[in-house]
């Protein structure tokens, strides 16, 4: 029995509590793997048709490449406000409280999401299909889901993760079990549409229309977001500086074998299909397992509907994680209030900046459930682009910021310039595309000043956060912020310098 981490010299937080598995435990839990394929699949399916592992492989590339600039931003500045404090760093305070507004927007409009498909899912496996319909009963469910997650969060990341361990080794399990049944299925000819596996499906030249092929990557690109959650725990890992950057890196290779391979099964077992079970069939684009699960598990179809549940209730939690701490980092830093800055004496947690991100989530969920479900489908719709914005904004902080050494090496020149950049620039076409296409009135659910909803509520949040900032700005208390006098290049980070020494990580240790 060890004892508990002892406070630091830095934020206040439980340092020493994850290893290299904890980290990458929590950076998986957080893209909801289960969930992602769920949302996703049918709909890159239906725009791409049988090119949609090569559109999975695609899309894992930008992803990739920010991933090493935000290990080399870790190396150098292991920060748990992430963006934000590497923006500051890298193009000033105005750009940096920007990019933590990002991670703020997307974390809490994918909250809303993820608890009330938490409660639709509930109400499937323990109910009839009438009690899942019943609004006013999911959305409640999906506040108290909220609630628990927050408090788990509030409690300390070391019980987090004990929890994040089961609930992700259900969800591969299940995953797994996807897999072997489709194959086999396949294979003994019992599959509804057997379809022979064919190296065409990773062929980059093979899509045939560029619109359906820059949605197919955009849909792609969402799958992935929450493997940067493992950075923003940096500073409560046994070695701030390299075990978070391994982590997203390990975090981000894992979930491409688990996407294409989940992929490849379904398509050999379903095909492409635009009737019954076929992936391509609009009918069940938004949730193509459940096509599925009948034909594939029988008896035991129960279990996918578990694996969507456990899946949706462990991102809400690991969802917390990043947004609560990046908005601690910015209160020590003064930009935000000072009380976001508190850390519970006992569980090491940024207690306030937890408490209101629960109630925000919770909030802004029932608000817009409210108001219109449409608009509520059409936020997680935008999503996409405060992910594109806060990514791109990294990669571009991580070559501005080591623009001196770029060249002292070809280490430096590959792994801090080329990839980041391309990975920022693949971004930001991303954003722009997206906007583009969330312009027109015909996209999403919902039409708000004559242009399409969703363009409206995802570059208005982000327009919102402009406002905030200059309210913030005319706050006495932000001046040492905006004067770049609490945070710049030169400023070090509130974090311990070495490694912790601590005798036992909650997962075992490195």
């Amino acid at each position: 029995m060890t004892s508990a981490p002892e406070r630091t010299s830095g934020k206040g937080l439980a340092a020493g509590t994850l290893g290299l598995w904890g980290s990458t435990v929590i950076g998986l839990a957080s893209t909801a793997p289960v969930y992602s394929l769920v949302a996703t699949l049918g709909f890159v399916v239906v725009a791409v048709g049988a090119q949609a592992p090569i559109a999975f492989v695609l899309a894992f590339i930008p992803m990739l490449f920010i991933a090493f600039a935000y290990r080399e931003l870790n190396n150098e500045v292991p920060d748990c406000g992430t963006t934000f404090t590497w923006g500051t760093k890298a193009f000033g305070p105005w750009v940096g409280w920007m990019g933590g507004w990002g991670v703020a927007v997307a974390g809490m409009v994918v909250l809303a999401n993820l608890s009330q498909i938490a409660g639709i899912y509930l109400w499937s496996l323990v109910g009839d299909g009438s009690l899942a319909e019943n609004v006013p009963l999911v959305t409640a469910t999906g506040v108290a889901f909220i609630a628990a997650m927050t408090y788990v969060s509030y409690r300390g990341v070391e019980i987090g993760e004990r929890i994040q361990n089961i609930l992700l080794a259900v969800q591969y399990i299940v995953l797994a079990l996807f897999v072997v049944v489709a194959l086999w299925k396949f294979f003994d000819g019992t599959a509804p549409n057997p379809t022979p596996f064919d190296l065409a499906w990773f062929n980059p030249l093979g899509f045939t229309d560029w619109s359906g092929f820059t949605e197919a990557v955009l849909l792609a690109l969402f799958i992935y977001w929450g493997w940067d959650t493992c950075l923003a725990l940096n500073e409560e890992t046994k070695d701030p500086k390299r075990i978070p950057g391994r982590a997203a890196l390990l975090t981000t290779v894992i979930l491409l074998g688990t996407y294409v391979t989940v992929t490849v099964a379904a398509m050999m077992y379903a095909g492409v299909g635009e009737d019954g079970a076929g992936l391509a069939n609009a009918d069940n684009a938004d949730d193509v397992f459940l096509a599925m699960k009948d034909g594939l598990f029988g008896p035991f179809a129960w279990v996918l509907v578990v694996a969507v549940l456990i899946s949706a209730v462990s991102s809400t939690q690991t969802t917390i994680l990043p947004t609560a701490r990046g908005t601690l980092a910015m209160a020590a830093y003064k930009a935000l209030p000072a009380r976001f800055q508190t850390v519970h004496p006992r569980f090491h947690t940024p207690s306030f900046s937890t408490l209101v991100m629960g109630i925000v989530a919770s909030v802004y969920y029932v608000g817009m459930t409210i108001i219109s479900d449409n608009i509520l489908q059409d936020s997680i719709l935008s999503l996409g682009l405060a992910i594109a914005f806060y990514y791109a904004m990294t990669g571009y902080a991580c070559v501005w910021y080591f623009r001196r050494e770029l060249f002292t090496s070809g280490k430096n020149l590959v792994y801090r310039g080329i990839l980041p950049l391309l990975g920022a620039l693949m971004l930001t076409y991303a954003f722009v595309q997206s906007a583009i296409d969330m312009y027109d009135v015909g996209y999403g659910n919902s039409e708000l000043l004559g242009i399409g909803g969703t363009f409206v509520i995802g570059i208005g949040a982000l327009a919102f956060g402009v406002v905030l900032m200059v309210v913030w700005y005319l706050v006495p208390a932000s001046k040492p912020f905006f004067r770049g006098e609490s945070l710049n290049r030169d400023t070090e980070v509130l974090v311990p310098d070495e490694p912790i020494t601590y005798p036992r990580s909650v997962d075992g240790g490195i």
